[in-house]
């Protein structure tokens, strides 16, 4: 008997097991083949715009994935540093072979923590709490909770032209029969695809066509428990031309994506190149990037080349695109379409609504990437343990954090194509900042257990730094003499007489770490060694109105989010509700009066017609 079993040894499986172990759980994963936990079957990267703030919220909440990136990583770029800094993301290229290793590191020196070689056909479920799973060995696996990491495994199908693979990763088996049990239990499940582009030689690039993507000249770490990283590899960018769409599209009639052989809906946000080109018709051009996929190995993978079109056609068009003309292909492009559930049937802590202690992440909640699923998987792991030691649920809000962003679009809005974080998703950006998680989360990591007594210590330095220096510049004041020269060189009015720090900081063109240099020399150090730091400070001063807007108006999201609606209410009694209003909030059953106006089709005339009967 496991306390926690946890199936799929994916991003969601390595966050949900880790978690749950570090807070004391017995823990079980279950996984088909304990080499490949931890592989990343796509693109070899972790972060990328928003996707890299998932990263850092996993890091500040005690997860592992930061560390793994940080471990494994081969070349590191802040992303959208030309806009403002709610946006600013990193991003990893990280070593295919490396990743997978220091994964199976964490989990194999983790105590409490057993690794199960099997496959999951079936879940037990008594009295509408599960108790177990059932292997493809007739084996019984009893656990008080479960938190199943589908992946793209569940009934998964393979598709490269005419030609379908049962498979849910290239090589690997299709996990079947669970989504049957589930549906028996009135589970209502669709059709999901994604997709992966070509791997080709390195040797047979000639990189003399192509434009060197190189990483950053200071790259960031994503853990804070890594002094530094180094970038060690560079990326190569190019593009396909009209040539390359017209070899493409003479192979439309023979792909399952045009000719209805693919059900199931496909990333909007990373689409396929095919999809680009039919959907993007008067574009000649799309923009490749050839990303190394390891120190040690001579794949490379074609990043903007997703497909699934038959191999003859991803030869031909590999082949017409600059720099590629002699491309060997090492691994054909390929979709999988699996079996997802609706992510309305969810709670907030990611725990099934019909079926007690039974948990979803990742893709089976019909989320798409590495970073939303560990994010998912770190929070079903988190309540899965709540739940066995019965000490109540966490949930994160919107207001507090992008995974709580993502989990609250996931259960309100529900999905019909691969739901993908965006920067523009959550309306408090500019207070989810990547300088601000570890003061936002950390805590929280603490008092789960998931965050050990030196990291701690480095987070309460780096909060102490904050603290001291914010206060200091309120009061430290800079003569004209010793600050107009830096003034002036920036094209700002000189100063006639003396202010303080913060005052001269909220100049737009005026950096704070500047003005200190300037200031004092007490400073320098303070401005070397904790660039983060001061860099937060800057934005809280620059921005500060906005800020302080921002919180007021979080301040009316909690009043509507602490107005509960009783489980199992029953909308069909309040008949002022508009049609799709009461069929939409008796389908998702929301918590709070906030949840239910964030639910699409329920009007604000519906929230308040709600609020009054629930008064």
């Amino acid at each position: 008997m496991y306390d926690v079993l946890v199936i799929g040894g994916g991003h969601a499986g390595i966050e949900a097991s880790m978690a749950s172990a570090r807070m004391g759980m017995r823990v079980g994963l279950l996984t088909m083949d304990p080499s490949t936990i931890g592989r990343l079957s796509c693109n070899p990267s972790i972060g990328g715009s928003a996707k890299g703030h998932l990263a850092k919220e996993i890091d500040a909440l005690g997860g592992v994935m930061g560390r793994i990136a940080d471990a494994s990583g081969i070349q590191y770029k802040m992303l959208n540093t030309s806009k403002g800094p709610a946006v600013w993301s990193p991003r990893s290229q990280n070593d295919k072979d490396l990743y997978p290793l220091f994964a199976q590191h964490f989990i194999t020196t983790q105590p409490n923590i057993t690794v199960i070689r099997e496959q999951a056909t079936g879940v037990i479920i008594s009295h509408d709490c599960v108790k177990g799973i059932q292997t493809s060995s007739n084996t019984e696996i009893l656990a008080r909770a479960v938190v199943l990491c589908g992946g793209t495994f569940l009934n998964g199908v393979m598709w490269t032209g005419e030609t379908a693979t049962r498979g849910g990763r290239v090589g690997e088996a299709a996990a079947n029969g669970i989504s049957d049990v589930l549906r028996s239990y009135g589970l209502e499940t669709g059709r999901l695809k994604t997709g992966t582009p070509p791997r080709i030689h390195r040797a047979s690039v000639d990189y003399t066509k192509t434009q060197p993507h190189n990483g950053d000249e200071r790259p960031v770490p994503f853990s804070i428990t890594t002094p530094y990283v180094r970038n060690q590899l560079a990326c190569f960018a190019t593009s396909t031309s009209a040539e390359t769409h017209d070899i493409l599209r003479d192979g439309f009639s023979r792909s399952p994506m045009f000719t209805g052989r693919i059900q199931g809906a496909g990333p909007r946000y990373c689409p396929s190149i095919e999809d680009k080109i039919d959907r993007f018709a008067e574009r000649d051009s799309h923009v490749v990037v050839l990303e190394p996929e390891g120190l040690s190995t001579d794949t490379v993978y074609v990043n903007g080349f997703s497909t699934s079109l038959p191999f003859d056609i991803q030869d031909a068009g590999l082949r017409s695109i600059p720099g590629l003309s002699k491309a060997e292909v090492l691994r054909y492009g390929y979709a999988v379409e699996y079996d997802f559930f609706y992510p309305y049937q969810l709670k907030h802590t990611l725990e099934t609504k019909a079926v007690k202690n039974l948990f979803f992440a990742g893709q089976i909640n019909g989320t798409s990437g590495y970073e939303e699923a560990a994010s998912q998987g770190l929070v079903a792991g988190i309540n899965a343990s709540l739940a066995v030691r019965e000490e109540g649920t966490f949930t994160l809000q919107r207001s507090e954090s992008y995974i709580g962003v993502m989990i609250d679009d996931l259960v309100n809005k529900n999905t019909d194509e691969p739901y993908r974080i965006f920067t523009s998703l959550a309306e408090y950006r500019l207070l989810l900042r990547i300088d601000t998680v570890y003061t936002r989360l950390s805590g929280y990591g603490r008092a789960f257990g998931l965050i050990d007594n030196e990291t701690w210590r480095v987070i309460e330095r780096k909060e102490n730094v904050k603290r001291t220096l914010s206060s200091d510049i309120t009061s430290l004041k800079i003569t004209p003499q010793a600050i107009n020269e830096y003034l002036v060189s920036l094209g700002e009015e000189p100063l006639t007489e003396s202010t303080t720090v913060t005052n001269l900081t909220r100049r737009p063109k005026v950096k704070l770490e500047g003005v200190l240099r300037y200031a004092t020399e007490i400073f320098t150090t303070v401005c070397e060694e904790h660039e983060d730091v001061v860099h937060a400070i800057e934005t809280e001063l620059k921005y500060e109105g906005y800020i302080t807007k921002l919180h007021r108006d979080i301040e009316r999201f909690k009043d509507q989010e602490q107005m509960s609606i009783p489980v199992g209410f029953e909308y069909n009694r309040v008949k002022s509700l508009s049609t799709e209003g009461r069929q939409k909030l008796q389908k998702i059953q929301p918590a709070s009066l906030g949840q239910a106006s964030r639910i699409p089709g329920v009007s604000a005339s519906d929230v308040s017609i709600l609020a009054l009967y629930m008064r």
